[in-house]
């Protein structure tokens, strides 16, 4: 097809068939797409020259891809990171490693001994692209992209010592985020609401109440569902609440939230650890924890609290035969460590999340390499110029700040001016009502006086006869008023015996109720006296008096009342094996942290419904109120020799 396609625009077949030929032998594998692209670009820029051919440009390019694809036949891969999607086309011969590099160096990460490939096989079971292995030989479920999700296959001791790339933080934090909020590590609810305010500042930075009005996180997952089912609380109450812890965090760079959320949550028992389904000898069903820290044996009912631990300092060898795993301790005279696993791909997983947190204990305890030396150095070099850069913004936003609450001073000093204005011009036109009022009022009361001064005039008329009648009436009242001085004198002598008569018998009658009360006293005492006579002469004769004791010895008696794979483990050259132990919970190391969880607990205990915990939250329960956490739970089951520890696993 694509010989004839060349014949109708008239390119010699042979000159391009030639050209291909020797691109494809001289050209390794690796860059066929590089190939690929010279010879598109060659033919573009071929059929974009002759004005001749562009009719048939299309049909050439389709031809050449029909070509291409049957003499380099390509894969499409789908990888999956915490947040982007990468697509890419590799070859059949691709090893897993070649795709390994080529997404890490797409997204910039250079702590990759952290990170893998994870995918699902054939059976559907979840597990790791080999490294050493071609992509296409591996047992990857099929489909068309291959799909992959790249994933923090082992976690550190401490994020905050070891997690040195801001890529490698956000990664980390997105991953614990996710198993938080689907329940695979269990969180209790107060730290559930202290890291979703982690989560809010690394995603919206400071809190500004201008910006982010209510409801600014109700489409936000934040919180696990269990945490909401298990509470009274509508989504606006919870909002409320993760809001206040918000605000405590302003000031709070991005990348350093989410490195507070990340070393919160590696206190949680669950975090970082891959459960296992194993059994002893005995046939009881328990679990395997493989962390950054050793093996934990953990019962069927209980993935918090582990019973037994084998730190990595303590294993020499790890080697497993068919279902049989086997671990020799570094003690002699310790029995092998042995459990069964359900299946055999079962203990092929183990045997690398052994090798490879194994490998990374050991790395921790040594020296930096140039490497990481140069990581660690770039990285603060990077967070002291972000440091710069927002102190620089932060003394512009302040600069800015002044200058607009100057501008608003003004706007404000010319809004009361133009107030002020406004009140004066509203005073003088009130005045001046208040001036044509006052001359009307003038007007009328000048009216008034006249009609006053008329009514006056006629009043003194009336007066002057009024005077004239007064005058004769006082004649007669004079001669009338001899008469009446008599009579009045006749009465007043009258009425003066009347009153001494009174007095005297009112003097009288008083006297006689005196005699009267005193005979009535008289008689009631001489009555009590007969009473109290009576009394005396019929009562018994006393008792005689009671016999007197010796009390010194009374309380004398009180005083007596009262298929085979096989790893060796090396832990030569390192310091420090176990500084694990005497590790402390972030909250016990920060008391801004303390009392922040300290106050959620009695804010979310009001709400809560006690009905609704899980088997995980009554053990989280227990292991509060007995006053252990992950690292006093881990120095507890290290106790003794290791062989009282494998003894004891063989008991469960």
């Amino acid at each position: 097809r694509f010989r004839n396609h060349l014949l109708i625009t008239g390119v010699d077949p042979f000159k391009w068939t030639l050209t291909l030929c020797l691109l494809c032998k001289y050209t390794p594998l690796s860059n066929h797409t590089y190939t690929k692209a010279v010879l598109c670009s060659s033919l573009a820029r071929y059929t974009i020259y002759s004005s001749l051919y562009m009719r048939t440009s299309l049909l050439l390019w389709v031809s050449f891809e029909f070509l291409f694809s049957h003499v380099f036949p390509q894969v499409n891969v789908r990888v999956t990171t915490m947040d982007a999607e990468l697509e890419f086309a590799i070859q059949p011969s691709t090893t897993g490693k070649q795709l390994f590099d080529q997404v890490v160096k797409t997204i910039g990460l250079r702590e990759v001994w952290y990170f893998g490939l994870q995918h699902f096989d054939g059976k559907g079971y979840s597990t790791w692209l080999k490294l050493d292995k071609k992509v296409s030989s591996q047992d990857v479920k099929k489909g068309n992209p291959l799909q992959f999700k790249f994933r923090a296959k082992f976690f550190p001791e401490d994020v905050s010592e070891e997690l040195i790339q801001e890529i490698t933080q956000k990664l980390f934090f997105l991953q614990v985020k996710e198993s938080i909020l689907t329940d695979e590590v269990y969180c209790p609810p107060e730290t559930a609401v202290l890291l979703a305010s982690y989560s809010v500042q690394a995603k919206f930075g400071d809190y500004n109440k201008e910006v982010h009005r209510p409801g600014y996180l109700l489409s936000e997952q934040l919180l696990p569902h269990r945490v909401q089912e298990q509470h009274k609380l509508s989504r606006e109450q919870w909002e409320e609440r993760i809001q206040v812890w918000h605000e405590e965090h302003r000031g709070m760079l991005k990348e350093d939230a989410m490195l507070e959320y990340l070393k919160i949550a590696q206190d949680l028992e669950m975090y970082g650890v891959n459960y296992f389904d194993i059994k002893n000898k005995k046939g009881t069903e328990l679990h395997l924890g493989v962390d950054a820290l050793g093996l934990n044996i953990y019962e069927k009912e209980d993935r918090l609290s582990p019973k037994i631990g084998f730190p990595w300092s303590e294993i020499r060898n790890i080697s497993f035969n068919d279902k049989r795993f086997i671990i020799k301790p570094i003690d002699k005279k310790s029995p092998d460590f042995v459990f069964l696993a359900p299946r055999l791909r079962i203990n092929k997983r183990i045997l690398q999340l052994c090798m490879g947190n194994h490998d990374l204990y050991m790395r921790r305890r040594k020296p930096d390499t140039i490497e990481v030396q140069q990581m660690k150095a770039q990285a603060r070099e990077d967070k002291h110029q972000k440091q710069m850069e927002r102190a620089q913004l932060e003394n512009e936003k302040k600069k800015r700040e002044a200058i607009e609450k100057e501008k608003e001073q003004m706007e404000r000093e010319k809004q009361d001016l133009m107030m002020r204005l406004y009140q004066f011009q509203e005073k003088t036109k009130k005045a001046e009502k208040d001036l044509q009022d006052q001359q009307q009022r003038a007007m009328m009361l000048d009216q008034e006086r006249r009609r006053a001064e008329e009514e006056a005039a006629r009043l003194e008329k009336e007066r002057q006869s009024a005077l004239l009648a007064k005058e004769e009436l006082a004649r007669q009242a004079e001669s009338q008023k001899k008469s009446q001085e008599q009579l009045a004198a006749e009465l007043a002598e009258h009425s003066a015996k009347i009153t001494l008569l009174e007095e005297a018998k009112k003097h009288k009658e008083q006297e006689a109720d005196t005699w009267q009360r005193k005979a009535r006293e008289a008689e009631d005492d001489l009555n009590k006296t007969k009473e109290e006579l009576h009394m005396v002469m019929m009562a018994p004769p006393p008792p005689p008096p009671p016999p007197v004791y010796d009390h010194m010895d009374d309380n004398s008696d009180n005083d007596e009342n009262i298929s085979m794979h096989s790893a060796d483990l090396h832990v030569e050259g390192i310091n420090d094996h176990r500084n694990e132990e005497d590790r402390l919970t972030e909250a016990e190391k920060n008391e801004r942290v303390q009392k922040q969880l300290k106050a959620l607990t009695s804010e979310l205990a009001q709400a809560r419904d006690e009905s609704k915990n899980t088997q995980n939250d009554l053990l989280h329960s227990e292991n509060v109120r007995a006053g252990r956490d992950k690292y006093k739970t881990l120095r507890q089951i290290r106790q003794g020799n290791t062989k009282q520890r494998i003894d004891e696993f063989e008991a469960l």
